[in-house]
């Protein structure tokens, strides 16, 4: 009986298993599984280095394994081949001089650490014409700034390879003082650009600082703690990544692209929530060009024209050859606008900064009566339409906000989001004044506040947030919650604002993707008038007839593709016909004055 029902069982299995079916199995998982390979390498780029670091487990004390590969230990013939007629530079402090001789040995195993500690030190392999320099650069500070500034201008020849890290130094000298740890942060601030215009063409590696062991340090090094250095790895990374705020500007995008071409603007709740959305755009215009100028002090022409090139560039350029007024689209002069405001708010006398400000009572004050001066002008500017009309209505004011030979369209769009900016510029404000007096816990992992200060600021920025949605789909005409959204808006912004960085974990981890569409939002939001859309936004461009899924998907991909090249082109652009040279930048401004001078000039007679 036994056998026999054995014999059934086996029947029944292979009728419905067999082999063959387990082979078909094994291959659908092996063509899933390289489809995701293929995917995964297609997104997340073909250089996997970064996980030798990011995943892996250690095997016994000391051999680091990585997650689906294999360390290569390379000889001396590998690394010659690999490093053929590069130059490689180190720079940084004895920690990164320690880098500097470990890779050295890699190319010639017999070299010798001798010599004076505290100096540059060279190193050439003439077999494999590689050259390796260390550059002595203890401190983050203006003298390894103009030695990375000589690579970008060409005085010097450009690395292949750059690998930077400095910080135990500065505590040692400076005995720990939160002062060093925030002159440390402006530095790396004002470096962070010229790292990465390097990066464009070279890769760049900035090295945290590992931990010590703090009972085996002399006392001359007894201030040099894991704390500290938790604190300067922290400032380096944040500084270093804008990933959150890109993220931010991502998903924002693609939800008002999405909002966009589905024509949900008759459906009042989501109406409202782009309007946050757009509003929130706006925040980080004052918040960001604020931080800049707060922080790095320069309110030079050429910050002032990059800034406005990389803005406008495509809008202009769309202007002219489709025939458009700029304020068809708005978006572009509306960030322009407020970052003109800006910029004058601030360059204006007393020009106050950080470092001018150090904590001192009398400067803060007189930045927030600047900053309460702006908002009267805008509280007065946007209390009488008349004043405000006659005030844009000046030629050649006007050639730039009237739209259809009116100046409402304008009116509209810069009262609907007239506080929002001064929010931001306060925020940024109040930030950067908590983050100088060390009242932030900004390490990874740790929230911004005591656990239970933040738990009260969490639960109070949930309630506030769902207030919101609830209060927006609860309006009950678009002129009404028009009418309330520049007060309320900046409430659901600070909310999402608390909630994302209050917790360490939310705060230290970001999405990638997103980010990506972040770093081409503006480039987004403008090419969907022609490329995505059609008829002026009223309809969806057809490439495909009679298949709107498949075109959809098609003319997304092009308008994606079209976007990101832009927003390349643009950025090579800007470094091109924005010179730093300053003589040479006021003879191209005066070129490009009078160029469009006479354009709006033959705009307007051909109008009249």
């Amino acid at each position: 009986m036994a056998a026999l029902a054995y014999s059934l069982g086996k029947r029944e299995i292979n009728h419905y298993f067999s082999v063959r079916s387990a082979k078909a199995l094994a291959l659908a998982a092996v063509l899933l599984l390289t489809a995701c390979y293929a995917v995964s390498r297609r997104y997340q780029g073909n250089d996997t280095c970064e996980y030798l670091l990011s995943t892996g487990r250690f095997l016994g004390d000391k051999t680091w394994q990585p997650y689906s590969c294999m360390m290569h230990r390379y000889k001396q013939s590998e690394a010659k081949s690999c490093l053929k007629n590069k130059y490689i530079a180190f720079i940084g402090d004895s920690r990164i001089r320690q880098l500097f001789y470990s890779f050295v040995k890699l190319i010639n195993p017999q070299i010798k650490e001798e010599g004076n500690k505290h100096e540059n030190i060279p190193f050439e392999d003439k077999s494999s014409s590689l050259k390796v320099d260390f550059l002595w650069y203890p401190e983050v500070n203006g003298s390894m700034k103009q030695c990375i500034k000589a690579w970008i201008e060409g005085s010097s020849s450009k690395p292949h390879i750059l690998v930077v890290g400095a910080a135990t130094w500065s505590i040692k000298i400076h005995n720990g003082s939160n002062e060093a740890l925030t002159q440390y942060r402006i530095n790396i601030t004002s470096i962070v650009p010229l790292l990465e215009k390097l990066a464009r063409n070279s890769d760049v590696y900035w090295v945290l600082q590992d931990p010590v062991y703090e009972d085996m340090l002399s006392e001359s090094r007894k201030m040099i703690t894991n704390e500290k250095i938790d604190a300067y790895n922290e400032a380096a990374t944040k500084v270093l990544n804008r990933e959150q705020t890109d993220e931010w500007k991502g998903w924002m995008q693609l939800v008002i692209l999405i909002y966009h071409i589905s024509g949900a603007s008759t459906f009042l709740p989501v109406y409202m929530h782009i309007r946050v959305l757009v509003a929130a755009y706006l925040f980080q215009t004052g918040y960001g060009h604020f931080s800049y100028f707060w922080i790095k002090g320069d309110f030079g022409i050429c910050r002032v024209c990059q800034v406005l090139f990389r803005l406008n560039f495509l809008v202009v350029v769309l202007c002219i050859v489709m025939d458009r007024s700029y304020q068809f689209y708005y978006f572009v002069p509306l960030v322009t606008f407020w970052f003109l405001i800006i910029y004058v708010t601030l360059a204006l006398w007393p020009q106050i900064i950080l470092k001018k400000a150090n904590g001192s009572f009398f400067w803060h004050s007189s930045l927030l009566l600047k900053l309460g001066f702006l908002f009267v002008c805008i509280y007065f500017l946007a209390y009488s339409e008349d004043l405000f009309e006659k005030v844009f209505s000046i030629w050649p004011l006007s050639m730039f906000f009237e739209l259809n030979g009116s100046i409402y369209e304008w009116w509209f769009r810069w009262k609907l989001d007239r506080y929002v900016v001064f929010h931001g510029m306060l925020f940024a404000f109040i930030y950067l004044t908590f983050q100088k007096r060390q009242v932030l816990s900004e390490g990874k992992g740790e929230p911004l506040f005591p656990t239970k200060v933040s738990n009260i600021f969490l639960f109070i920025s949930v309630v506030f947030f769902l207030t919101y949605s609830i209060w927006a789909s609860s309006c009950k005409n678009k002129t009404e919650c028009n009418e309330m959204h520049p007060s309320v808006s900046v409430v659901q912004i600070l909310a999402f604002i608390l909630i994302r960085n209050i917790p360490g974990y939310a705060r230290s981890v970001y999405s990638s993707f997103f980010a990506w569409f972040g770093r081409i939002s503006l480039e987004l939001f403008i090419c969907q008038y022609h490329i995505w859309l059609a008829a002026d936004t009223k309809g969806i461009l057809v490439l495909i007839p009679g298949t709107p899924m498949l075109n959809i998907i098609v003319s997304t991909f092009i308008f994606v593709c079209v976007a990101h090249e832009i927003s390349q082109i643009t950025n090579d652009l800007a470094q091109i016909v924005v010179p730093k040279d300053n003589v040479m930048l006021l003879k191209r401004l005066i070129w490009a004055c009078v160029f469009f001078s006479g354009f709006l000039f033959l705009s307007s007679f051909q109008k009249q």
